[in-house]
């Protein structure tokens, strides 16, 4: 940034300072070329008079006169001179002034004027219009090189002061490990942008770290959730291997069967959250959710559902995994319901499939309405993995949900029961509902 800064002055200055000087050249060479009208104009007078012109006709010391016959011979010079100011060289038009090069003084300004059969010819010499043109050119040449220096020095350490807070967030970021993620960045008092970064930079650092904090906890339930049946697993079976008179072989291998069956719903339950985490997109397929909704309800075959207020919806989505979300709230419900859960599905004028599974059930307390969410979350302290299942059920519900486009709440304004919402766009064609 320095170094562009002085660039882009010192380019500034430089033509700047061109145009100093031209423009000064100019204005020196128009005062000579007055200087030298007045004279000319002087001088002619006396001559028409029949005079002869002398220094005190001429308006300026450093001007010289030559009057110049019908032959082009010298008849009078101020100073006295016989060399002839044009040298030979065929005089301007009347009034005009031009550069030439004197006898004596090198570059000049020259005009001429009539005067009867005679002709005024004035000069003079440029010395003092090339002295100031060199002296102005020569400070320039110093000062404009040196104000780019200091201005460079200047942006250097300004650029340099206002992004130090910058390396202190670089270094600290840098000390910053998967295990410390609870560290934060320094946020200046100043610098408002440099403040904005620091600030997003805690945020991005706070969200890493409650990602990492739900992801080991997850782990941890996880491993939790799969040690407990593989426990209870090698203890029947040791407690056979051990007592081979008293074991009941088909009893133990049932109680497996059903161990596994479980685990193996644990695993496929963790295998879909895991993809949606990675943001695997979910299939895009017509859908007919009534159909979902009756298949899950036939399948669970459990007097106590009620169906009968479900209307034909049709989304877009993936079959197997919306039916595992119906199911999982129908689960939820029949697990936790007295006599009855009921199901209805409705479209929405605006669009909005609305699944609603509401059962009669203890209810939800508000405080724990969010928690019901959270992966391997049992509000019931009382159930068992074998009636109560993993916890992971309303959260793989509300996932499918959102991957669809959708969202999964909980209506507390039901009283005496639970009442789960499942939102899903319904399909469209042509801009229009299915």
């Amino acid at each position: 940034m320095a170094l562009g800064a002085a660039v882009a002055v010192l380019g500034v200055l430089a033509a700047a300072g061109a145009a100093l000087v031209l423009t000064q050249r100019a204005i020196l060479t128009e005062n000579v070329d007055e200087t030298l009208a007045l004279a000319a104009d002087g001088a002619a007078r006396v001559v028409r008079a029949g005079g002869t012109v002398t220094a005190e006709d001429l308006a300026s010391d450093d001007v010289l006169v030559q009057v110049l016959d019908a032959a082009g011979t010298v008849t009078s010079s101020v100073p006295p001179s016989d060399e002839p100011l044009l040298g030979g060289a065929v005089p301007p038009p009347d009034g005009e002034t031009r550069t030439v090069e004197l006898p004596a003084d090198g570059s000049g300004r020259l005009t001429t004027r009539a005067a009867g059969p005679a002709t005024v010819v004035v000069a003079a010499p440029l010395d003092d219009v090339e002295e100031s043109t060199v002296a102005l050119v020569r400070g320039l040449a110093i000062g404009v090189p040196l104000s780019a220096a200091v201005l460079a020095a200047l942006v250097w350490w300004a650029v340099g002061r206002a992004l130090s807070p910058v390396e202190g967030i670089r270094a600290q970021v840098d000390r910053i490990t998967g295990r410390r993620l609870d560290e934060r960045v320094p946020e200046p008092a100043t610098a408002e942008e440099i403040a904005r970064l620091a600030r997003t930079m805690n945020a991005m650092l706070a969200r890493l770290q409650r990602s990492a904090e739900e992801q080991r906890r997850f782990v941890g339930d996880a491993s939790h959730e799969l040690r407990s049946p593989l426990a209870r697993m090698r203890a029947e079976l040791e407690v056979d291997a051990a007592h081979p008179g008293s074991a009941d072989p088909t009893a133990t291998a049932t109680s497996v069967l059903a161990e596994v069956t479980a685990l193996q719903r644990l695993v496929e339950d963790l295998l879909l959250l895991a993809r949606g985490d990675a943001g695997a997109p979910a299939r895009a397929v017509p859908v007919d959710l009534d159909d979902v909704v009756d298949r899950v309800v036939r399948a669970r075959s459990d007097p106590r559902v009620d169906a009968d207020d479900v209307r034909p919806v049709q989304v877009v989505g993936d079959p197997e995994q919306l039916e595992r979300a119906v199911r999982n709230l129908l689960d939820n419900a029949v697990r936790h319901a007295r006599d009855a859960v009921v199901l209805t599905l409705r479209e929405q004028p605006s669009g909005t499939a609305v699944l609603t599974v509401t059962d009669d059930g203890p209810g939800i307390p508000p405080a724990d309405a969010g928690r019901v969410f959270e992966r391997f979350t049992r509000l019931d302290d009382a159930r068992s993995a074998g009636d109560g299942g993993a916890g992971l059920g309303l959260a793989i519900a509300r996932d499918v949900a959102e991957r669809h486009g959708g969202g999964l709440e909980l209506d507390l304004t039901v009283p005496g029961g639970a009442r789960f919402v499942l939102r899903l766009p319904v399909a469209r064609t042509g801009g229009r509902p299915v």
